[in-house]
């Protein structure tokens, strides 16, 4: 198979401070991972300049920051990240939230990340 620039050759899992993912599907237009967040946990404040977002939560709650806009979601309740807009998704449960992303766009690479804020020391220059 042939890698195009626009397939992102990272890793199909990675464990990070505040959980894991797993890469469940890829093409040249689109990434699917399954993402798990660690109670009390928060990813990075951040946006993406190439790709768009769709989040589905499958178990447990999360609290969405978009655009400075805080979102309750239950499983089942899904929210759209537009490209640019600044984001967030963290745990504010006692069990492990776990939801879909979709990614859509033209790359999908960790260097399209500009993270705004972060717990864990990671924000972009």
């Amino acid at each position: 198979m042939e890698q195009s620039k626009s397939v992102d050759l990272a890793p199909r899992f990675d464990s990070r401070p505040w959980g894991s993912f797993h890469v469940l599907d890829e093409g040249h237009t689109y990434k699917v991972k399954r993402i798990e967040v660690l109670p009390g946990k928060r990813l990075s404040y951040q946006k993406h300049a190439q790709r768009s977002e769709h989040w589905m939560v499958v178990q447990g709650m999360a609290r969405v920051t978009l655009d400075g806009r805080e979102i309750a979601l239950s499983p089942g309740d899904a929210v759209d990240i537009p490209i640019g807009a600044a984001h967030r998704v963290e745990n504010p449960g006692g069990e492990m939230l776990v939801f879909i992303e979709i990614q859509r766009g033209s790359y999908f690479g960790e260097d399209d990340i500009v993270r705004l804020q972060d717990d864990f020391g990671r924000v972009s220059a």
